[in-house]
This record gives structure tokens, sequence and C-alpha cells, in this order.
């Protein structure tokens, strides 16, 4: 957690050790002087993914039990990560699981015809491999 001085620090340093950052709407205007440096990194606070709060310690508790946000691309794609590589191979696959869980979920009532249609895994610089869709 922090404020000015982590803002200051930011600024001078242009360095973060964080992996989300979550701010009251108050303080959105004095991000902007690091908003170059956040937003490159996909670290900027956002009203959609619910990182500008009015309760940023119920959003970080949240962030840290594990909450993730994600959402289609242009042409309908997902890129979500489900895990480090410090994540053990069943970790993984928890992971794995409770994400298409919850994209089932989402589903709009008035969507029609096939909702997944390919999924494709991989590290951040790594090769795509296809994963075989079951019903």
């Amino acid at each position: 957690m922090g404020g000015e001085d982590l803002i200051a620090e930011i600024r001078r340093t242009e360095k973060t050790d964080f992996q989300v950052a979550v701010a009251e709407p108050a303080m959105m205007k004095n991000l902007a002087v690091i908003a170059k440096v956040l937003g490159t990194r996909g670290l900027m606070p956002s009203p959609k993914n619910e990182t500008v709060t009015t309760d940023p310690a119920k959003a970080v508790a949240e962030l840290k039990k594990g909450k993730v946000s994600f959402k289609n691309d242009d042409t309908a794609n997902i890129h979500v990560a489900i895990g480090k590589v410090s994540f053990s191979v069943e970790d993984l696959a928890e992971n794995f699981q409770a994400l298409l869980e919850v994209i089932k979920k989402s589903k709009p009532a008035t969507a029609k015809g096939t909702y997944i249609k390919g999924i494709t895994i991989c590290s951040t610089m790594g090769p795509g491999i296809k994963v075989a869709l079951t019903s």
C-alpha cells in the first residue's frame, strides 16, 4: 500500500514491484504522472476491472484470494493468466478448470451456438498449445 510517496518512487525509478494496482477514485488524478509506466505494464487501475474502488482494502483482500479479471479482445479471444512458473501442475490444472467454469457460467442467455470454439494455452513467450475440447 502506498500513496504520494509510492507515486513519487515509481515516477523517479520507473520500476514497479507489484502485480496489481488498486486506487480510490480521488487518487486517480495523482496517478496521471505515472500513467505511462503503469499503463504499459497493464497495471493502471480501472473501474472496469474493479481496481478503482472506494474500498481498496476489500479489493486487495479479494485479489489476494485469487480474484482475476478477464475480458474479450476485438477478435473474441480471452487472455488471462492461470498461474506462474512456480505453481504445481495440479494448481495450474485447478485454475484452468475454474476459469472454464466461470466462462461457461458467464455465457449470456441470448448467446446461441458453440460458446467456446477453441482453447490455446501458452507461456508468456512460448508457443501456443491447442487444448482438445470435450463436452
